[in-house]
Order: C-alpha cells, then sequence, then structure tokens
C-alpha cells in the first residue's frame, strides 16, 4: 500500500529518536543556483536509515529477528537499526557491495552472508532465510514502511524551507523517489536520475513493470536494482515522472564536484543526481528553481582503511 502523507508524518515521528535532521544548503558552486540536501551525513551514511528504523520501531520483530537483501546501503542500515533497538540482524549482499560497505555491517555484529551474483541472487537467498527462519524481511524498497520513512526525508526538507519547484533524485529500486512522490503528491516535479547502466525506471517506463534490466557499472552496489519497485512504478506513471540518464563518466566528474565544490566525499551513487545537472541531462527552464539530493557516504575503498 503506497503510504499517504498522514503516514509519513506518523513515521516522521517514530524515528525521531533515531535518524538525524540532515543539513540543507544553498550553493552557487556548480554553475548555478541549487538547493542541497545533504543525506549522506545520516545515520550509516545514507537515507536507508530512516525506512530500516521506522519498520523496526513500528513492529513487531519476531524472535528470529530481521533479515535484508542489500547493495550495501540497505543492509547497514537494517543492522544499525537492530544493534540499536536489540534484534539480530541477518543480512545479504552480492559480491560488488565493496569493501566498504562490507565492513560497516560486519561492524555492527550483524550476521553477513556474501552472495555471488548481483542484488536479485541476494534478494532470493534473503527470501529463502525468511521462509526458513521465520525472520522478518525488510525489503530495500518495494515495503509500505520502507517508503514511509524515505517519505521522511522529504517532508523534513520541506520543514526546513525548500523552495525549489524541481527536485532531482537518484533511482535504484525506488524507494527514496517513491517516498519523495507520496510525500509531495505532485506538487513538486520530481525528476528520476539513473546510470546508463542501469536505467531501471527508465525502461519500465517504456516497457512496463514487470521489466528486468541488466545492471552493472560504477554506481551499481547503491542504483543496481533489476527491477523497479512497484509502488514506485505506479506513482513514477500516475504523476508522469521524467527519468533522465548519466554516463560513468558524468557521474565520476559530479562526485570530483562535490568533493572540490563542497569538500562532500561521497559514493558514486550519491552524486548521480548532481551529475543529472553538471553534464546537461537534465536542462531546466529558465527561472526553474533545482534542488540536489546528495545522499550515499559509502563508496567502494573506505578512504581511511
Amino acid at each position: 500500500m503506497i503510504p499517504s502523507t498522514v503516514d509519513i508524518t506518523a513515521a516522521a515521528a517514530r524515528i525521531a529518536p533515531y535518524a538525524h535532521r540532515t543539513p540543507v544548503m544553498v550553493t552557487q558552486a556548480f554553475g548555478r543556483r541549487i538547493e542541497v540536501k545533504l543525506e549522506n551525513t545520516q545515520v550509516t551514511g545514507s537515507f536507508k536509515a530512516r525506512g530500516a528504523f521506522n519498520t523496526l520501531v513500528a513492529g513487531p520483530v519476531p524472535q528470529a529477528g530481521v533479515v535484508a537483501a542489500s547493495g550495501g546501503n540497505h543492509g547497514a542500515a537494517v543492522a544499525q537499526a537492530a544493534k540499536t533497538l536489540g534484534y539480530p540482524a541477518h543480512i545479504f549482499v552480492p559480491e560488488y557491495a565493496g569493501p566498504a560497505k562490507i565492513a560497516l555491517i560486519r561492524r555492527t555484529g550483524a550476521d553477513l552472508t556474501i552472495v555471488p551474483g548481483t542484488y536479485a541472487e541476494a534478494l532470493a537467498a534473503a527470501q529463502a532465510f525468511e521462509a526458513r527462519t521465520g525472520a522478518m524481511q525488510i525489503h530495500a524498497f518495494d515495503a509500505t514502511r520502507t517508503l514511509e520513512g524515505q517519505g521522511t526525508l522529504f517532508r523534513e526538507w520541506d520543514e526546513q524551507g525548500l523552495e525549489a519547484d524541481t527536485v532531482l533524485i537518484a533511482v535504484g529500486g525506488g524507494g527514496l523517489i517513491g517516498g519523495a512522490m507520496a510525500w509531495w503528491q505532485g506538487r513538486r516535479k520530481v525528476v528520476a536520475v539513473e546510470p546508463q547502466l542501469a536505467p531501471t525506471l527508465h525502461e519500465a517506463l517504456a516497457q512496463g513493470p514487470e521489466t528486468v534490466v541488466k545492471v552493472g557499472g560504477i554506481a551499481a552496489n547503491a542504483l543496481g536494482a533489476t527491477r523497479i519497485g512497484r509502488m514506485c512504478y505506479d506513482l513514477a506513471v500516475l504523476q508522469g515522472v521524467q527519468a533522465v540518464l548519466v554516463s560513468e563518466d558524468a557521474i565520476a566528474e559530479a562526485q570530483k564536484a562535490l568533493w572540490t565544490g563542497l569538500r562532500q566525499y561521497v559514493e558514486p551513487a550519491g552524486a548521480a543526481a548532481l551529475a543529472a545537472l553538471t553534464s546537461r541531462a537534465y536542462v531546466p527552464e529558465d527561472g526553474e528553481r533545482v534542488a540536489v539530493l546528495v545522499c550515499g557516504a559509502n563508496p567502494a575503498q573506505d578512504p581511511f582503511a
């Protein structure tokens, strides 16, 4: 069930003791005025903490604990939320999750399984574990509690005085942008940004919600869902959301630009939304006020390892 604004407001109250209220800023560092929200400063470095805490606090959680499949960030968020609230966590990630995200999950003490293949294989393994043990599955993007939690980000941004007409958001499976669409309900224009090598929503909008895509590239461990979440798809169709694609080079350049311009060191997925502006994959109209969500502070290699 797609959450309402009332559901998202309730979620915001639930997670308030656990999730950071992340900073916002206005900058001219990228050639035009844009509003930025630095969700890369969230617990475990990504917005995923919002959905994870919302799901666990809403409960009930079985004795077997929780299980999640993830490219890395969702797994880290679920593991940290479970540790904070005192539940066992079982996390399944694909090999390409990368050493930094794997280390982040391990530091929480969660039971971690690294699965050959992609996120789809990790999800299958997590679903098998759920069936075998009775653990509660926390889906990375296509679950009501997850969307409620992610929607709190955009409610919070409104409270912080967001002025933008248009907000650019990177898309993997669609939980984050799904939360945005559920909260704003068309009150702001939402633009989906995806890597050319992981065009999940783009292809689903062209060919239908069951479309499966082959994914790869430098952002695959965060934006590498092979099929879009159904709630995201339904909202995107209803609201006429535009999905734009950005190249590997554009993502890498935006990642560098965030460091040189704002001193924000993020993973490639965290820079993808900005890449749509800096590469001109999305060109705002004259006078259009634009905002960019920056999220994902866990590059493949820990810079301090």
